[in-house]
């Protein structure tokens, strides 16, 4: 006697007949959603932040809106197109690390073409936008910023613990972008604007890196917390950057771009991060490497937003 075997039933309780089966398509809204996971906004909120100072801190007394919002834009969008080719081109090795499997791309919730396409598309449209409604000179330091991050810094990352240092200059334009977009020119302010996002990078990423070594090890990632197990080049890099940092930020004041007021703030602020990084070279452990990386999220929309706060409006 020939067996029967029953018909698979769908949900809602319908049977299918015999044939090949069909793949199911995902809902628009649930692709929609994992798109803008991939998109990183929280982070690309912070980097808006730091393109509005830039711009503010580069204008006249009176700002225009309608240019700053082209910029934001732009700024935006490259910054979106910029993590989206990051997440492609890391897929494989994003599902080797805890901190990352779950992302759109790995499970596939976004297609690796897909997320190039899209990538390509805001690079694309991100410098022609900035191009033609700002100027030039914008356009060309988004577009290296978008480069230098997705086709230097990513690779880099599988190669040599330098990664974070060039990856730390892409991360340094956004505010440097909001100055040429209000002054169409890099002169001092935004050279020193750049310098201090630059600074703050290195033990910002540290932390980060000394937080997540397994993850990283695991992901074949050459960050110094993995190349130096020891730690110890981590720790001393972290004391050093910061040492730097707290100088750097002192420039606003000393070049007038800020007034006292300011100077108050960033001396009290760095003094904090700078005893959150001795904590983190002595105790040596993952609560204080986590304790310096919240420092540090909270440390530079502080310093900046007091620093547009307290604009000199001389120095321009």
């Amino acid at each position: 006697m020939k067996a029967v075997v029953p018909a698979p039933i769908l949900p809602g309780g319908s049977k299918v007949s015999g044939g090949p089966s069909v793949p199911q398509v995902p809902p628009l809204t649930q692709v929609i959603s994992s798109f803008f996971e991939m998109m990183k906004l929280k982070m690309v909120f912070h980097i808006l932040i730091t393109t509005y100072v830039g711009y503010y801190l580069g204008s006249k007394v009176e700002m225009a809106s309608a240019l700053l919002w082209h910029t934001l834009l732009g700024t935006g969008l490259l910054a979106i197109g910029a993590f989206a080719l990051n997440q492609a081109i890391e897929k494989d090795y994003d599902k080797l690390m805890e901190r990352t499997r779950q992302r759109p791309i790995p499970t596939e919730r976004v297609g690796k073409t897909a997320a190039v396409v899209f990538g390509c598309l805001c690079f694309a449209v991100g410098t022609a936008y900035l191009w033609i409604y700002v100027n030039p000179l914008t356009s060309f330091l988004g577009g290296l910023t978008l480069v230098l991050y997705a086709a230097v810094y990513t690779p880099m990352k599988r190669m040599t613990s330098l990664n974070t240092l060039v990856g730390a200059i892409p991360g340094a334009l956004p505010p440097l972008m909001g100055w040429t977009a209000a002054q169409n020119s890099i002169g001092m302010g935004g050279m020193i604007l750049a310098s201090i996002l630059f600074f703050w990078q290195l033990p910002h990423f540290l932390a980060l890196a000394l937080m997540y070594k397994d993850d990283y090890r695991l992901g074949g990632f050459k960050m110094l917390s993995v190349t130096d197990p020891s730690g110890e080049a981590c720790y001393r890099h972290i004391i050093v950057q910061t040492l730097i940092l707290v100088l750097v930020s002192l420039f606003p004041f000393v070049f007038r771009l800020a007034g006292p007021w300011y100077l108050a703030i960033a001396l009290i602020g760095g003094g904090y991060f700078l005893l959150a990084a001795i904590s983190l070279s002595r105790r040596r452990d993952r609560p204080a490497a986590r304790a310096l990386f919240f420092t540090s999220l909270v440390y530079l929309p502080v310093l900046l937003l007091v620093m547009a706060w307290d604009k000199a409006i001389l120095f321009v």
